[in-house]
């Protein structure tokens, strides 16, 4: 398996930059729909409660799953400067081009991301 070049590991930085860039911009935006509900039955009817209900549990849900990927993404920023960036956490083996070029966050190469499954 080849190792990255130069320009392949300034391409994934670039490419992982960009996407925690989209997150953090996501994450603002819908900070509202994360906000708890107000229990105010004068103003909200019991069923829109429950669908706003509904709606912020599912915008916590989001935000968990944007918060587990800009962990990733961070932990690949952090391979990057420390010059680890391409290579498998657990084996040390470089990790296969196009794993990266599907997900530039892999830590793992794809025998030890199916062990770890």
């Amino acid at each position: 398996m080849d190792e990255l070049n130069a320009q392949e590991i300034a391409h994934f930085k670039e490419v992982l930059l960009a996407k925690q860039q989209e997150l953090q911009a996501i994450d603002a935006i819908s900070e509202d729909a994360r906000k708890a509900v107000e229990l105010d039955q004068q103003s909200v009817g019991r069923l829109s409660r429950m669908d706003a209900m509904q709606g912020q549990a599912m915008a916590q849900a989001q935000n968990r799953q944007r918060r587990r990927e800009l962990t990733r993404i961070e932990m690949a920023l952090t391979r990057l400067q420390n010059g680890d960036y391409g290579y498998c956490d657990n084996c040390g083996d470089p990790i296969a081009k196009r794993r990266l070029e599907v997900d530039p966050a892999a830590g793992f190469c794809i025998r030890c991301a199916e062990g770890n499954e």
